[in-house]
């Protein structure tokens, strides 16, 4: 960074003491001191891939057909290069923002890490980092439906995750004397029953509003059922059709789902342990102990024991921003006069959750865009397409100098 001339005072690297490997990079590119600093936020990390799963190297980037096929295309190392080349592109151009800009990458948001370089950061150089505003790319969606580009979302809101640990046990014993205290049985029964138990529709403002604005780009009962969801007493049947649609379904409800499973210590021995990981993405407003009671209700057996794996973090609902929104609808009628802007709330979890529970108005925007119905991250062959990237370079920059003002 001090090639491209920051100064070496505006370049932090920051490494908790007790996590060396896990440093998180802090750049700043000065403005004229008219208001607080905006700050973007994105992480370095990705989530694990395995070879064997994947038709290409995950860790080895791959261009193929008009994709670019690798662990972190779309979440989020594409937005990183974006944030790094934009606030270069900024200090190069001689660019002074009205505030100044405030890039932070940081280590560990995706699940299982120990060290969450935004939290830390927030907790412990809270000065470095402090802002009026915060951006973050991960938290954004810009939805292609169809090959055709369709909105761009401002996130104000994403559903919290806690994770529950689910167990049953036994005293166990040899194989060819099967009793009806089977842990694996028993957890069967329960992960069957977590899987049938419906959790009531809650909908948010933020979503009743997305519901509103996404009905103009449908036609039909589709759209129909999307202006009944954004009013005040949608029917059970609107409801009902929505939720059959795993993208909407997941905007009007708490869900939970099972995403490990193990047990038994071998195959001619009855169990004595069987455990199961269920992550559960709670609507906003609703409380997580009440999620827990019904999970509890719905498997209605004792002996499976559910506990806390790991608790939510609070993650309260940032205001909807005109100024924001205003900026986002001028900068995407710019590059997709066709594409519309909606409110969005993420199903998903991000860093924004620390911002948010520090007091940070935060916003999830992103100009990458990816297919609603093929949908990539975390998963196999994860990709984005060859275009995509450099419109999000130039999105990530004008939206950027549009919200720190200046010249």
């Amino acid at each position: 960074m001090t090639a491209a001339g920051f100064a070496a005072a505006d370049i932090a690297l920051m490494i908790p003491a007790d996590h060396p490997t896990k440093g998180n990079v802090v750049v700043r590119l000065r403005g004229r001191g008219k208001g607080r600093p905006i700050l973007y936020i994105g992480h370095l990390d990705v989530v694990e891939a395995r070879r064997e799963d994947w038709t290409y190297d995950p860790f080895v980037l791959t261009e193929k057909d008009g994709w670019l096929y690798g662990r972190g295309t779309i979440d989020m190392k594409g937005q990183d290069a974006a944030m790094l080349a934009s606030l270069i592109r900024l200090k190069q151009e001689g660019f002074k923002p009205d505030r100044d800009i405030i890039v932070a990458f940081t280590a560990d948001e995706e699940a299982g890490g120990d060290a969450s370089g935004i939290d830390w950061l927030l907790k412990t150089h809270r000065d470095i980092i402090d802002a009026d505003l915060v951006i973050n790319p991960d938290g954004g969606e810009a939805g292609i439906k169809h090959g055709a580009k369709i909105y761009v979302g401002v996130q104000t809101s994403e559903k919290i995750f806690v994770t529950y640990r689910l167990e049953a046990t036994d005293k166990g014993g040899h194989s060819s004397r099967p009793t009806p205290a089977n842990p694996i049985y028993r957890l069967a029964r329960a992960l069957t029953a977590i899987d049938a138990h419906p959790f009531a529709v809650r909908l948010t403002d933020t979503v009743k509003a997305y519901f509103r604005r996404r009905a103009a780009l449908e036609s039909g009962q589709v759209k129909a059922d999307m202006l009944e969801a954004g009013g005040p007493s949608p029917s059970p049947a609107a409801i009902a059709r929505l939720s059959s649609q795993v993208e909407t379904n997941i905007l009007m409800r708490t869900t939970c789902v099972a995403t490990q499973i193990d047990g038994g210590q071998g195959e001619s021995a009855l169990p004595e342990r069987a455990r199961a990981t269920i992550q559960c993405r709670v609507i906003p407003g609703e409380a997580t102990a009440d999620i827990q009671a019904a999970l509890v209700r719905a498997i209605g057996d004792p002996a499976v024991k559910l506990t806390v794996f790991t608790p939510a973090t609070p993650n309260p609902e940032s205001p909807p921003s005109a100024r924001v929104i205003g900026a986002v609808e001028a900068v995407s009628k710019q590059m997709w006069p066709e594409v519309i802007v909606v409110p969005t709330m993420s199903p998903g979890a991000s860093d924004s959750a620390f911002t948010r529970a520090a007091g940070m108005a935060s916003y999830g925007i992103d100009g990458m865009f990816d297919d609603l119905d093929d949908g990539r991250a975390h998963g196999r062959d994860e990709r984005i397409g060859v275009a995509a990237f450099p419109e999000e370079l130039e999105f990530t920059y004008r939206l950027m100098k549009a919200l720190a003002g200046g010249g």
